[in-house]
């Protein structure tokens, strides 16, 4: 089994991100139940401030840092940054970047599959 809290490298320290990114995502979802269903108005203080700071920032961040290091284009790295936006999209893209060869040692495919995969 993996250590997701290795960050040794760029393309882990991008994997780490982006489900942390997706869980801070997940618990301001939960808030937002608890606000506009249950009616606790102060339930997305604390998520909401976590998921924008911690999650979403150093996302993007991250994101920029692992396009240079790994040399995505820029069509790449928009997707990186457009898949923030949408709850989990960053594991999406993950299991995207991973399946395409887009995520260094990280990747499932081979060096081939990446030139013939589009975006």
């Amino acid at each position: 089994m993996p250590n997701i809290f290795d960050v040794s490298t760029p393309a882990k320290r991008f994997r780490l991100v982006a489900y942390w990114e997706a869980l801070t995502w997940a618990a301001l979802l939960v808030a937002m139940f608890f606000k506009w269903v249950l009616g606790f108005e102060e339930a997305v203080r604390i998520p909401g401030m976590v998921h924008g700071v911690a999650g979403f920032l150093v996302f993007i961040v991250v994101a920029l840092i692992t396009a240079v290091q790994l040399k995505w284009d820029l069509k790449v790295t928009a997707l990186a940054l457009l898949s923030s936006v949408p709850p989990f999209g960053t594991v999406v893209f993950e299991i995207w970047a991973a399946r395409t060869g887009r995520l260094a040692e990280l990747s499932t495919g081979t060096a081939g599959d990446r030139s013939a995969t589009t975006v």
